[in-house]
């Protein structure tokens, strides 16, 4: 009989679960932030080769991974740098993880109170969350891939009605005409809406859990095409019902185009709640796949109690998501998070898996 946690992951559960890490906060914010980085209506343009950029990181993520088979990245980056600054590179990942973590429930914290339940105290938002979090992660990543398995198709199948319905409100002009001032503004953008797709990194540490391995490349594939193709029809959408102009005055602009239309002959009138509860979904999916790969690599690299460390490390984050003032420091910390991801699995991994392929030359 299986112990807790032994659970393997299929196919499509590692899919799952790199999706709902990759969507989080970014489906409200990504058509806001792309269009004030490029300033015309090609900003989707920078979404698919911002994904094709997520996609490259993550195939050296894959190669890496699968190097040491049946290891997390905790485990074999001792091996290729030593054990201390295997250590070291360890507890920068944690930190990462412990962050995104707080930046999430943060993020949940402030649009909850706004859209949802106005004048609501925080912490009666965020504790019902971090205990159901917890209370999954107790099951580890087996319990947490068999959860994204069931998000996936729910989330899918709202915002497919919600884009289908917001076509009444869709302009075409909005988005001609393609490149009229050029490339430039599209690769200025490329870098904020790469930001967005991060995620991948989840893989450095659940590959070794997957039934197949071997099929890792086909999870990069489908995972970042699912939530390419999301995020480029928010972004597409956007700028066709709000133009340019009226996107960027927008904080959560793809939550307002969901409150730009009612529907009179279906039984929900309005779907900004039904848009928010897949949004909700998929920061829980995030929030409890980043609090799992923090605490297994604390349990990892100091060879103590997993259930132990995930009761410490909750508490650290519900204090570092207290840190920020307001919404404007909230999306500062995303920002910082996000540069933090580019060093930590953009340059980090092929580093690592330069030097382990030259150590096994030698």
């Amino acid at each position: 009989m299986k112990k807790l946690g032994e659970d393997k992951l299929t196919t499509l559960q590692t899919t799952g679960i790199l999706v709902g890490f990759t969507m989080a906060s970014g489906l409200l914010t990504l058509p806001r932030v792309a269009v004030e980085a490029s300033k015309t209506p090609d900003a989707w343009i920078s979404v698919i080769l911002g994904g094709c950029i997520a996609f490259l990181a993550g195939w050296i993520i894959v190669k890496l991974s699968q190097t040491f088979p049946q290891k997390t990245f905790y485990q074999y980056v001792q091996q290729i740098t030593g054990k201390a600054i295997g250590k070291i590179i360890g507890m920068l990942v944690v930190i990462y993880f412990v962050a995104l973590c707080a930046f999430e429930i943060r993020s949940v914290e402030e649009v909850t109170s706004f859209f949802l339940l106005e004048g609501t105290p925080a912490w009666a938002i965020s504790a019902p969350f971090m205990w159901v979090s917890l209370y999954l992660c107790m099951g580890r990543i087996g319990a947490i891939g068999k959860v994204c398995q069931i998000i996936l198709p729910i989330t899918a199948f709202i915002f497919l009605i919600i884009c289908l319905l917001s076509l009444n409100i869709f302009e075409l002009n909005n988005l001609r005409p393609v490149l009229s001032e050029g490339v430039m503004p599209v690769l200025k953008a490329i870098k904020s809406t790469s930001l967005t797709f991060t995620g991948s990194e989840c893989l450095l540490i659940i590959i070794c859990c997957m039934e197949k391995p071997e099929k890792a490349m086909k999870v990069i594939g489908s995972g970042f095409g699912i939530t390419v193709l999301f995020y480029t029809t928010a972004v597409v959408m956007c700028i066709g019902a709000f133009s340019v102009e009226g996107v960027v005055t927008r904080t959560w602009p793809f939550l307002d185009l969901a409150r730009s239309f009612e529907v009179d002959y279906l039984v929900f009138e309005r779907f900004e709640s039904l848009l928010l509860s897949i949004w909700i979904m998929q920061i829980f999916a995030t929030f409890s796949i980043g609090l799992y790969c923090g605490v297994l690599g604390l349990s990892q690299i100091f060879n103590t109690s997993y259930t132990k460390i995930l009761f410490i490390v909750l508490t650290i984050v519900y204090v570092i998501s207290r840190i920020p003032k307001n919404i404007n420091e909230v999306f500062s910390l995303g920002t910082m998070i996000g540069d933090a991801a580019i060093l930590l699995y953009g340059l980090l991994p092929l580093l690592l898996l330069l030097i382990s392929r030259w150590r096994r030359l030698r």
